[in-house]
């Protein structure tokens, strides 16, 4: 006979209406702490540095091989403007906030963000 073991602390992955999760379910793994709301926020930080990123881009393609010596002022400001937002507490959870209500929309219709904004595209 086996023993079956509950652990009331762990969150279930399956369920909701796509067998995707519960939608309301707030609880973050890993791999969302440390790699996907990271990664939206770098994405949103460079929205944020838009000006500062186009500087650093155009002086990288006219530097070419000297970019390292040629865009020093260009990148340290990219990267001031980076770390401002990187070290946002208010930033981090507004990503996450978000990163949150994509996956709950994800695991309430099964469809991912991208894919939604693909069907809408050109009509070729």
């Amino acid at each position: 006979m086996m023993k079956e073991v509950k652990n009331s602390n762990r969150p279930k992955y399956g369920g909701g209406p796509h067998n995707l999760g519960d939608p309301e379910d707030k609880h973050l793994r890993k791999v969302e702490k440390d790699v996907l709301i990271p990664q939206k926020m770098r994405d949103r930080a460079k929205q944020e540095c838009v000006q500062e990123v186009h500087e650093f881009n155009v002086c990288c393609k006219n530097a070419s091989y000297l970019m390292p010596f040629k865009c020093k002022k260009e990148n340290k400001a990219l990267i001031n403007c980076l770390s401002k937002w990187y070290n946002d507490p208010k930033f981090k959870e507004e990503c996450t906030e978000e990163y949150l209500a994509e996956r709950s929309e994800y695991r309430r219709t099964g469809i991912p963000k991208k894919s939604k904004l693909g069907r809408f595209g050109s009509s070729n």
